[in-house]
């Protein structure tokens, strides 16, 4: 299970340098831009906020969805600059895109015109969320420091 969480893949310094870039690039953008954002109007949002129709989330009401929302696009966002924990973030704030994606703007255009909300925006978060599920945080993370091993991690 440790390898499942804390695995941070490669060890290549060149390597580990762009997913350093990505995962701080792509978990500040996030946490800042959008995480902070629904913090702060929190009130205003949590009238109207749609919950998924997807099975078992479909449960959820609007309020708990914004949370949950709220949890993903700053509590994974920030687990990932940090990189700690950086497959299991990167899924869940992946999974919040994809929620965002087509369930929140089932009905929108794919690419944005500047009428109105599209699902490109999510689509471009969920894309660095789903390299760094397959290739892990780098050397230069905090999941590094659990990696008992000092090689690089070979297959079996």
């Amino acid at each position: 299970m440790k390898k499942f969480f804390f695995d941070c893949g490669t060890r290549d310094p060149l390597a580990s340098s762009g997913l350093l870039f990505l995962r701080v690039t792509i978990g500040w953008m996030m946490l800042y831009g959008h995480g902070l954002a629904k913090i702060q109007n929190f009130d205003k949002f949590k009238e109207g906020w749609p919950a998924p129709a997807l099975f078992p989330l479909n449960f959820m009401s609007g309020p708990i969805s914004l949370v949950a929302t709220i949890g993903a696009e700053v509590g994974a966002a920030g687990l990932l600059i940090l990189g700690l924990a950086t497959r299991p973030a990167a899924f869940v704030l992946g999974f919040a895109m994809v929620v965002a994606a087509f369930q929140a703007n089932a009905h929108a255009p794919f690419f944005a015109s500047g009428a109105g909300p599209a699902k490109e925006m999510a689509v471009l978060y969920l894309i660095p969320c789903f390299v760094l599920i397959i290739t892990g945080a780098g050397q230069w993370s905090i999941d590094a420091g659990f990696d008992t091993e000092k090689r690089r991690r070979r297959w079996k």
